[in-house]
């Protein structure tokens, strides 16, 4: 039986639509990002994996206008198609969703792993809104749903202020750390660090 992964993307969040309307008549894009040829780790996970693992990667809604009930109503209908023991992937936006999800209801699965990546923690020292992923006070029941939490950030984040990993790391004291000089909000093609734990995890479990 192949490995399941499971990654959620990340995404921009407003307060209001007047605010959601102005980031779209400001907001300027890099070409770059929307050639046929450009991929970024998310799109090569299940190829850098290899044959031994399925990678699931829900489009979200509104990505750029995310709202939690929405993104909630979405990951719930995967749920009765994952395999009793999965690993979780949560980039950004996503990672906070994850968080947020665990921390405030009963997951039917096995999670072996949580991985969190440039996660936001609330609007602590950040430039945005959050709208209405804000955390719970307590991170209990995600803690105990997840066998092991994994948080990687980097110090030259430009997004997500390294303060948000500090505080993860208060707040969920089993978590692993890692923490990167250079790698900003973890856009890269490959992410080998995240390649190898995964691949660690499955060695674990033999």
């Amino acid at each position: 039986m192949k490995n399941q992964i499971v990654v959620i993307h990340g995404g921009e969040t407003f307060d209001t639509y007047e605010e959601y309307f102005e980031f779209l008549k400001n907001r300027l894009i890099d070409f770059e990002e929307y050639r046929t040829d450009k991929t970024r780790w998310k799109n090569n996970l299940g190829k850098d994996l290899g044959p031994g693992y399925e990678v699931i990667m829900p489009e979200m809604p509104s990505k750029l206008n995310a709202k939690y009930a929405e993104w909630k109503i979405w990951f719930e209908k995967f749920i009765p198609y994952l395999d009793e023991k999965i690993i979780l992937v949560g980039h950004s936006l996503g990672g906070i969703f994850l968080v947020k999800y665990l921390s405030e209801n009963d997951f039917p699965k096995k999670i072996m792993a949580t991985f969190l990546i440039s996660a936001p923690f609330n609007t602590d020292g950040s430039n945005f809104s959050l709208a209405d992923f804000i955390l719970p006070d307590s991170l209990a029941r995600f803690e105990k749903q997840s066998k092991k939490i994994i948080l990687y950030h980097s110090k030259d984040d430009s997004t997500v202020p390294f303060s948000a990993f500090e505080n993860y790391q208060k707040k969920l004291e089993k978590a692993e750390v890692e923490v990167f000089e250079d790698r900003g909000h973890f856009i890269q093609e490959t992410f080998p660090e995240l390649i190898e734990a995964i691949l660690k995890l499955a060695e674990n479990k033999k």
